[in-house]
C-alpha cells in the first residue's frame, strides 16, 4: 500500500499529516516506510543533503532506511537553473525509482510526503503529480480550512492530478477555525461528496502548533540572548509591539505575549513586567521580551528582568524589520518538540478517519514500479 501526502499548496500542513498518519497506521500493520522524494529545506548530514522532514520523521519514528534514500532528491540554490540549460529528466527519474524500491521492499505501507501543490517542481520535471505517478501511489490532499478557497483549490489540483492518471485516494481540510468548524465540516463534506472527493478529516487549527517557542525565535532572527536561557522552550504566543503609552499597553496584556520593542521604551518594559508578576492568574502572561534597535534599557532594568528569568533577545533591526521577519517565517516542527508531535498524533486519530483511509489503502497494494 502507498500514499502520496500532496496538498493545494505550501504550508497547508502534508508533515503534519504525515506524522499523524505515521503514528495511526503503525498500529494497523507490521512495518510503514517513508520518504520525501523530493525535498527543498535540507540539512546537510554527513556530506549529503537529507530534507528536515525526513531528519524529523526519522527521528520521531526511529525509521531505519537511510536518510539519503528517504531523501533522494534535494532541490538546492541554483539547481533550477542548472537542470533547464542540463536536463537530466531521466536520472532524477531514477533516483526515485530506486529509492521507492529499497523503502517498500519489506514495508506493508509507504507513506510519500509531497512539496506544494500538484504542479509544484514542473519546471524540473518533477511535479508532485508526476511524482505520484512515478511511484503508482493514490493521493490524500491536504487543504487549509474555509469553504470557498479550499474546495476550488482542491478541484483545481485534482484536475493535474487527473490529467497524469493518478487517483485522488481524498482530502484533509486543516487548521479549520474553531468557531467555524461545524459550519466548515458541514459544508466541505456536502460540496466534495457531491464531486465524488471523499473527506477522510476536518481537524481544528490548535494554536500550539503554529505558535514558535522563544528558542526557535531567537535562531530565527540571530539574535543575542541577554537573559533567560531556561525559559527559551516557552511558546512565544502572540506579538504586542511597544509602540503605545502604557495605560493603553495594559490593555494588549491579557495572553500570552512576547514584547517587541525599542530599548528605549522602559516604560512599556516595567508595565509588562509588573503586570506580569502581579497578575493573580496560574499563566505567566509575558512570555520574552526583543529589544530592538541596537538600543539596551539601563542597567538595573537589565538586572530586574534576569531575576525574573524571562528571555531577554537584543536585535540590530528596528522594531518593525523584527517583527516582519517573525511574522513571515514558517517554524518546522522539530524532533524534540514532544508536546507539539503528541498534540499532532491527538489531532490526526481523533479527526482523521483512520479507519476509511485503511480502508481506501488496502485497494492500493503495492506493485512494481
Amino acid at each position: 500500500m502507498r500514499a502520496y501526502i500532496g496538498a493545494t499548496r505550501q504550508n497547508d500542513g502534508k508533515t503534519v499529516i504525515s506524522l499523524g498518519l505515521m503514528h495511526a497506521l503503525r498500529k494497523r500493520v507490521k512495518s510503514i516506510g517513508y520518504m520525501k522524494p523530493v525535498g527543498q529545506q535540507f540539512i546537510n548530514i554527513n556530506g549529503e543533503k537529507i530534507d528536515k522532514d525526513v531528519v524529523l520523521l526519522a527521528n520521531i519514528y526511529n525509521l531505519k532506511d537511510k536518510l539519503s534514500i528517504m531523501s533522494p532528491v534535494a532541490i538546492p540554490r541554483g539547481f533550477t537553473e542548472d537542470y533547464i540549460n542540463h536536463p537530466g529528466r531521466k536520472q532524477l527519474r531514477n533516483k526515485i525509482i530506486k529509492s521507492f524500491h529499497t523503502i517498500a521492499r519489506d514495508k506493508d505501507i509507504v507513506l510519500i510526503e509531497g512539496t506544494g501543490h500538484a504542479g509544484v517542481g514542473s519546471v524540473f520535471d518533477l511535479s508532485n503529480a508526476k511524482v505520484a505517478k512515478i511511484c503508482r501511489a493514490k493521493v490524500i490532499m491536504v487543504s487549509l480550512g474555509g469553504i470557498g478557497r479550499p474546495i476550488d483549490e482542491i478541484l483545481l489540483n485534482k484536475a493535474m492530478f487527473d490529467k497524469k492518471g493518478v487517483e485522488i485516494l481524498g482530502v484533509i481540510i486543516n487548521k479549520v477555525r474553531k468557531d467555524k468548524f461545524d459550519k466548515v465540516n458541514t459544508l466541505v463534506r456536502k460540496s466534495l461528496h457531491a464531486r465524488g472527493i471523499e473527506v477522510l478529516g476536518v481537524i481544528p487549527f490548535v494554536p500550539i502548533l503554529s505558535t514558535p517557542t522563544m528558542g526557535e525565535i531567537l535562531r530565527a532572527i540571530g539574535g543575542s540572548l541577554i537573559s533567560g536561557e531556561k525559559r527559551l522552550g516557552v511558546q512565544a504566543g502572540r506579538y504586542v509591539i511597544g509602540a503605545m503609552p502604557p495605560s493603553t499597553a495594559f490593555d494588549y496584556f491579557n495572553k500570552r505575549y512576547l514584547l517587541i520593542t525599542p530599548g528605549n521604551r522602559e516604560d512599556i518594559i516595567l508595565a509588562a513586567i509588573s503586570h506580569s508578576l502581579a497578575d493573580d492568574t496560574t499563566e505567566v502572561l509575558l512570555t520574552g521580551i526583543i529589544i530592538t534597535g541596537k538600543i539596551m534599557p539601563h542597567q538595573n532594568i537589565l538586572n530586574l528582568i534576569r531575576k525574573t528569568g524571562f528571555p531577554l533577545i537584543a536585535v540590530d533591526n528596528d522594531t518593525y524589520t523584527v517583527t516582519s521577519k517573525i511574522t513571515n517565517l514558517t517554524f518546522k516542527i522539530k524532533p524534540e518538540d514532544r508536546t507539539k508531535v503528541f498534540e499532532i498524533q491527538s489531532l490526526v486519530e481523533r479527526y482523521v478517519d483512520i479507519d476509511k483511509t485503511f480502508s481506501l489503502l488496502q485497494r492500493n497494494k503495492l506493485r512494481t514500479v
